[in-house]
């Protein structure tokens, strides 16, 4: 869901500094001009960042073969609690489903959850040889928005995300599928899609991710066949 109004990051940028790896685990990082693309989806309570809440927030984070090929490796993910006097809007949580005070959804603060997600990213940029993390979503700024004043509310300092660069699936959907939805691009894709599980940040994250991972893979086919 695209946002119009999107706050300033009030945040210090982490750029991570790398040590020198051989050129096949180098790819990542030659791939996407030292990005690493990691796959955000955030479930909130309403739409506006700095009054309404995150209330769950999942990170996939890919991996790339020999072939150059992404495919998902691991993902992590977070209940979290409203921020004090937070908005709860009623028809955002009759949207998603999200009751935020259920004790079984074991939800934790704000600064918890976002560390929580941020120290796999840490590591996998680094791991791969990257400088940052640049957020991959569908309609990102949405996400990015509420990511940035979570950040700036809970005053955290190593945030390995680029504070504005992302990578959008609507607009690469449109191109590969004509599809910007995220349920028809994925039926479009060939995906399986569980209208009840839609909506969870977990679910959408990955169906994302897929979706991401096999618009790259599709492009690597068409210049290896352009090549060849």
């Amino acid at each position: 869901m695209l946002l119009n109004i999107i706050p300033q990051p009030v945040l210090v940028e982490e750029k991570i500094t790398i040590t020198p790896m051989n050129s096949e685990k180098n790819q990542f990082s030659m791939r996407f001009r030292g990005y690493l693309p990691v796959v955000i989806d955030i479930e909130t309570s309403g739409f506006d960042p700095l009054r309404n809440a995150l209330l769950e927030i999942a990170a996939v984070i890919p991996v790339m073969d020999e072939n150059r090929r992404l495919s998902i490796l691991e993902t992590h993910s977070a209940h979290v609690m409203p921020f004090p006097g937070a908005r709860l809007d009623e028809s955002a949580l009759a949207f998603n489903k999200i009751d935020p005070y259920h004790p079984f959804r074991f939800a934790v603060e704000e600064k918890v959850a976002l560390e929580k997600i941020f120290q796999p990213v840490r590591a996998a940029v680094k791991r791969n040889g990257c400088t940052r993390a640049i957020l991959v979503g569908h309609n990102p700024a949405f996400d990015l928005s509420f990511l940035n004043a979570a950040v700036a509310r809970t005053g955290l300092k190593r945030n390995p995300f680029h504070p504005f660069s992302t990578f959008d699936t609507a607009t690469l959907c449109g191109l590969a599928y004509g599809q910007t939805v995220l349920a028809k691009a994925a039926m479009a894709a060939g995906l399986p899609w569980d209208s009840q599980e839609a909506h969870s940040a977990i679910y959408d994250a990955e169906q994302t991710a897929r979706l991401f991972c096999g618009i790259v893979n599709r492009w690597e086919d068409l210049v290896s066949a352009v090549s060849s």
